[in-house]
């Protein structure tokens, strides 16, 4: 009876947790990473001014000391990637299995949901109408409408194409196959200093201290969809049906796309992730075809083909240009720097969903296949606008005033055949594109935190509210909240950019040890 006692009572005491427990505060990466976020956010509203002062200052030293490192570690990750995909090395099979875990449609459209939602759709939208109105000191003003049009066109590709995918998870993805699954070792950031530091990176306050800047950094970069999402969705509610556009609705929105992100993320990655995914790039794969016959066809075709060329063409100039660091401090600097943010952390997303592929199917699918869809959605979009643009001149850069993302999106939906549905349609695409970066991301900064491939509920529950209720408190403040944290994301990139370079040398040489074991 007595050993019946026990039982019973150590069962209650393995299922009744403290919470404390649960939620790894006794872990120092927890309390590194959600610590430093709650005095972000606690010092935004206690004075925003000050969180200002402080963050322009970091943004303007990380911009000007690191902005060349980071134009170059971005290239060279791109060429190096291609470099391994090529070679013998390409046929280099990852993930110590012989067989993907899912469809390649599966695997691809969960790669192009997460990395591009973290604001494609926003910029698709913005950035051509912005490099049209104002064109990149690169190219300069041109007498020909069309030109100035491809030449917008092809400064989006760049920042959103070859060099931004890579950085996302090519050669940080094969280093942390091969050290997780043939070697063992946790998938988690700090993993990737492992060739350098050995054990000391795992250990103690180091691994921690590099987990925890990760985890920081991607915090910051979904954070600011979150509540881009917010902004987007109560001007067009206001636009479309006369909703108020205020933080009541922002509040409401934002609340309802958490309670979807983390009900996604609790459901585990072969479900809620996988489903959300396929049937948005459904969505998406939709709207981009009717867009293509119902819109400005022969723009959209001709002004794809054009600027994948000329940015083909201008490729290393523009991956290079070091002419006008104000400008690049707020294009390529910044897109750089928030990329930068989600490297390590991506790298362990795509490294959990690409088990059993090849190094050139990796390559291929995260540097080449998806930036290449990328710039085309941004042609389905973003050029549209341009054709609108050009025929009614004001017709969307006067919506765009004052880098009013929102209207800028809405001025070129409004513009198509049944402007009410496709308004809507867009809407929904924005809405699932934020909710699986939240759920993607909630479930591998869970996984970090945790060290579990299947992290708890609580767990996930914890980053996915806290990201959430971090943009609402951000939005509340204004345009200042905002503005603070996407300053703050490029400073969170300094440290993840040096965490990523290894990567450069070490992503080779085991790619070469791979292919020895496997007889290649």
């Amino acid at each position: 009876m007595s050993e019946l006692l026990n039982a019973a009572n150590t069962e209650h005491i393995t299922t009744q947790q403290p919470i404390a427990a649960k939620l790894e505060l006794d872990n120092p990466t927890q309390w590194l990473s959600g610590g430093f976020i709650a005095l972000f956010v606690g010092l935004a509203l206690f004075d925003d001014k000050l969180l200002s002062s402080i963050v322009n200052t970091g943004f303007a030293w990380s911009v000007q000391v690191f902005g060349p490192y980071w134009q170059i570690l971005l290239l060279l990750t791109f060429l190096i990637s291609l470099f391994l995909a090529v070679g013998r090395t390409g046929h280099v099979k990852l993930g110590n299995l012989d067989k993907p875990e899912m469809s390649s449609f599966q695997w691809l459209s969960i790669i192009l949901c997460t990395l591009l939602a973290g604001g494609g759709v926003f910029w698709a939208a913005a950035e051509p109408i912005a490099h049209f109105v104002s064109p990149p000191p690169l190219y300069g003003p041109q007498e020909n409408t069309n030109q100035t049009a491809i030449n917008a066109l092809s400064q989006s590709f760049m920042h959103w194409g070859f060099l931004a995918w890579a950085i996302l998870g090519t050669l940080t993805a094969i280093v942390l196959t091969h050290l997780h699954y043939d070697k063992g070792l946790p998938l988690k950031p700090r993993t990737l200093l492992y060739p350098i530091l050995g054990e000391r990176a795992l250990k103690g306050m180091t691994g921690a201290t590099v987990d925890a800047c990760c985890i920081v950094a991607v915090a910051a970069g979904t954070i600011g969809p979150i509540g881009f999402l917010g902004l987007q969705v109560s001007y067009a509610l206001n636009a479309l049906f006369d909703l108020p556009d205020n933080f009541t609705t922002q509040f409401i929105i934002i609340l309802l796309a958490i309670a979807m992100y983390t009900l996604s993320a609790l459901s585990g990655l072969n479900r809620g992730i996988q489903i959300l995914s396929r049937y948005n790039i459904i969505l998406a794969v939709g709207l981009m075809v009717y867009i293509l016959v119902v819109g400005p066809t022969h723009f959209i075709i001709n002004g794809y083909l054009q600027g994948v060329g000329t940015m083909l063409d201008s490729f290393i100039p523009m991956a290079t240009y070091r002419g006008d660091e104000g400008w690049l401090s707020w294009w390529t600097v910044f897109f750089w720097g928030w990329f930068l943010g989600y490297g390590p952390m991506m790298a362990i997303f795509i490294t959990r969903i690409s088990r059993g592929r090849t190094i050139r199917q990796l390559v291929l699918a995260v540097a080449v296949a998806a930036p290449l869809i990328t710039c085309f959605w941004f042609t389905i979009v973003g050029g549209s606008g341009l054709a609108f643009e050009i025929a009614d001149p004001g017709s969307v850069s006067k919506a765009f005033e004052g880098f009013n993302l929102p209207a800028s999106l809405l001025a070129i939906t409004q513009q198509l055949p049944m402007p009410l549905l496709t308004s809507i349609l867009f809407l929904v695409l924005t809405s699932i594109f934020i909710v699986t970066t939240g759920d993607s991301m909630t479930y591998t900064i869970s996984m970090v935190v945790s060290g579990k491939a299947e992290p708890n509920a609580f767990i996930r529950t914890f980053w996915g509210v806290m990201m959430g209720l971090t943009a609402i408190m951000l939005i509340s403040l204004g345009s200042g909240g905002v503005s603070a944290l996407q300053s703050f994301i490029v400073i969170t990139a300094v440290p993840v950019s040096l965490i990523l370079l290894p990567s450069l040398w070490n992503a080779p040489q085991l790619a070469i040890k791979m292919a020895k074991a496997q007889g290649l």
